[in-house]
């Protein structure tokens, strides 16, 4: 006569808790294998991406240049800005973008305007004689696209004149109140900055140097972003004060 041989309730328990295990395990793999394969996303892929990418440039431009022509604060300065750039790496990682990605030159995609006249350029400009086409700016490489806007290039714009035609607008990285930096306006200059795509304006004081026509910082891109971008594609720049 034969005999069934039945498993204990402990024997039982042990046998459903190892096939869960089992089963958790090959999840956490699938899971680990899905999210491998998710490279990070470059700046021809994401709009997010491309303003980190582009903000990050343009403090390394800023710090090629002030390398290049050193003053006495420039150590201070170059200081500042890397450590912006290690922040915006970390803004990088946080929105899936490759880490360390830099657009220096990403304005020069934007369509170059034919420059006007020689004799357009205001008479009390004469001086700047080498700026046509913009030749005088030949530092400023990321912002060829500008090459119209000769005659009124910097702080020989007119009050409530539209300026950096063309440009993108993007954040340098730096905290405080709302402000700008600019590599062709001084400082104290107001520039009232209006992103198209939302109609959000503001109006800062430029307070520093930067490798751009105009840089926001933080507190200032805040004012007129679209949520979750880092870059803004139509903005108008008008000169206030």
């Amino acid at each position: 006569m034969s005999r069934r041989r039945t498993l204990s309730t402990k024997k039982k328990l042990a046998l459903l808790v190892s096939a869960a295990t089992v089963a958790g395990g090959g999840a956490f793999v699938m899971a680990a294998t899905s999210n491998a394969a998710q490279s990070p996303q470059t700046a021809a892929e994401s709009t997010v991406c491309q303003g980190l990418a582009t903000a990050l440039g343009n403090n390394q431009r800023f710090i090629e240049g002030q390398k290049a022509a050193p003053d006495a604060q420039s150590a201070a300065r170059i200081a500042n800005r890397e450590a912006v750039i290690e922040q915006i790496k970390v803004q990088q990682k946080a929105s899936g973008c490759v880490v360390g990605e830099s657009a220096q030159g990403s304005q020069t995609a934007q369509p170059t305007q034919p420059a006007p006249p020689a004799q357009s350029a205001p008479a009390g400009n004469n001086g700047n004689g080498g700026n046509a086409g913009n030749a005088g700016n030949a530092g400023n490489n990321g912002n060829d696209g500008n090459a119209g806007d000769a005659g009124n290039a910097g702080g020989g714009a007119a009050s409530g004149q539209q300026v950096c035609n063309g440009s993108t607008v993007t954040l340098s990285g730096e905290g405080g109140a709302p402000a700008a930096s600019s590599n062709q306006f001084p400082a104290g200059t107001k520039l009232k900055v209006t992103n198209l795509d939302n109609n959000k304006s503001t109006t800062v004081e430029v307070t520093s140097v930067s490798g751009s026509c105009v840089l926001l910082n933080n507190a200032a891109f805040e004012q007129v972003r679209e949520p979750g971008k880092f870059l803004i594609r139509r903005a108008v720049i008008e000169k206030v004060g």
